[in-house]
């Protein structure tokens, strides 16, 4: 029997794997995670400035540290919670569609695409806008006065803008995930199959070495870059950077015509070489790193955790 035509068997999803996926991300997002996103964002809302520009006006905003503003608390509250969202909603999703004889890629299309969106307007929208507004806003010290915590500016942006405020640009999120994760699981799929086709592993009970997992997610994790301009409308809907030409009451069709208008093409793919650089890192961390923690926590409950890769 090939592996297509295998029963569907659904795979648990256990307490302990929601954790090691916490764990994992929180790990991820502070080692080398958050640096690459401060350039990506950096670059996106100053669309003029080169990679090395980049990097130099994050160093000039707190050395070392400037790498990692907006980590604590917005990345560290997205990623111990995006995981969660992500392999609940995509894992049932994918095995139902597998269940009525979608193809591994189409379904992996469609639950990286259910799962994408449902991250992004449960736990992704607040966290994103407020990573974005801490690395964007100004931080130079006027008259004296230091500049507001982060804590502040989210509650000075709650008071006067509300849930609006602090969810800017959740749409363009949305639009992102749902792009991301339907590339990244539906190519990694195609690609895993391709893998397991040459090598003859067609059983599903074959396992994928470790080295062929991280290279079937690092090209669809490299690929899911082709949207990079919604991620760059998604910043300009978000940041803080003092822009008087900026339209005022931003959607994702006014944001586009403002970038194209003003950077052309090239404009909506800044950033783009440090998101493929975060995507390989995340790929390397989650899968390589991944399968590590996944076999210790399998030894240490008796369960073993189910891999979202």
């Amino acid at each position: 029997m090939t592996a297509s035509q295998q029963p569907v068997q659904k795979k648990k999803v256990s307490f302990s794997n929601l954790l090691l996926g916490a764990g994992l991300n929180m790990c991820e997002v502070s080692t080398l995670g958050q640096p690459l996103e401060v350039v990506k964002t950096t670059m996106a809302a100053n669309r003029n400035a080169t990679f090395m520009q980049a990097i130099k006006h994050v160093w000039s905003r707190g050395g070392v540290f400037g790498f990692y503003q907006g980590l604590i608390p917005w990345a560290w509250i997205e990623a111990s919670t995006k995981g969660a969202v992500l392999l609940f909603v995509s894992s049932e999703v994918e095995n139902r569609l597998r269940s009525v004889g979608f193809s591994n890629f189409s379904s992996g299309i469609l639950g990286g695409v259910s799962g994408g969106v449902v991250q992004a307007y449960a736990t992704m929208g607040f966290c994103t806008c407020m990573k974005t507004v801490e690395i964007t806003r100004q931080k130079t010290v006027a008259s004296g006065v230091a500049p507001q915590s982060s804590w502040s500016v989210f509650k000075t942006i709650y008071k006067n803008e509300g849930i609006r405020g602090i969810n800017k640009g959740v749409n363009a999120v949305a639009i992102r995930q749902m792009t991301n994760w339907g590339s990244r699981f539906g190519f990694s799929r195609l690609v895993e199959q391709g893998i397991r086709n040459v090598t003859g592993k067609t059983n599903p009970e074959d396992k994928l070495t470790a080295i062929e997992k991280i290279t079937a997610s690092a090209i669809g994790g490299g690929i899911s870059a082709w949207n990079q301009p919604i991620e760059v409308i998604r910043v300009e809907m978000q940041s803080k950077k003092s822009d008087p030409n900026r339209p005022k009451n931003l959607t994702v069709g006014t944001t586009f015509k403002y970038i194209y208008n003003t950077n052309g093409l090239k404009g909506l793919y800044r950033g783009v070489t440090p998101r493929i650089g975060l995507g390989v890192w995340q790929t390397v961390f989650m899968v390589g790193f991944g399968d590590m923690a996944r076999d210790f926590v399998g030894k240490l409950t008796g369960e073993n955790p189910v891999a979202k890769h």
